[in-house]
């Protein structure tokens, strides 16, 4: 019996996969791939884990986000009524030192305008009072004129109790 190459080949093929099941290489090779699908399961559950820890911190950044969008609206717009009535405020201070400057100079000139009446009369009566004594030194006798001067300053001293109680 003559044995040819492929039989040698189906016997080293029977005896080679005799060993490697002695060795139990298909065992370690099995359990080899089992840590392999193990580890890629905890990889994957590992990563979908902070995928959700993830999208959690998203969700939880974004109504952070949003609160603080809305606060900013809140604090803009407290902002601009402070700013308004801040600003009608001062509108109010405005007009009301406007009326009292505007009160203050009409007093003021009401003020001056009564000094100024008051020297224009004080003024005449100087001047009626010097022309009235010289027409009277010039015309009339000294006795007479003393007794007119008198009634005359008299009269005027009355005259100007009379303006200045006014």
């Amino acid at each position: 019996m003559i044995f040819d190459a492929t039989f040698w080949v189906a016997i080293s093929f029977i005896i080679f996969s005799g060993v490697l099941i002695y060795l139990k290489v298909p065992l370690k090779i099995n359990e080899s791939l089992d840590k392999l699908i193990a580890g890629i399961k905890n990889e994957l559950n590992e990563s979908e884990k902070l995928r959700k820890e993830t999208k959690a911190f998203l969700d939880q950044s974004q109504l952070k986000l949003n609160s603080a969008s809305d606060e900013t609206k809140v604090i803009i717009e407290n902002a601009k009524k402070d700013a308004d009535a801040m600003v009608q405020q001062m509108k109010e201070k405005f007009n009301k030192s406007a009326e009292i400057k505007k009160r203050l100079t009409a007093e003021k000139i009401n003020q001056m305008k009564d000094q100024a009446i008051k020297e224009i009369k004080n003024t005449s009566i100087n001047i009626a009072v010097t022309s009235v004594e010289k027409i009277i030194k010039n015309t009339i006798s000294k006795s007479k004129l003393d007794n007119i001067f008198q009634k005359n300053i008299d009269e005027s001293k009355q005259a100007l109790k009379k303006l200045n109680s006014n």
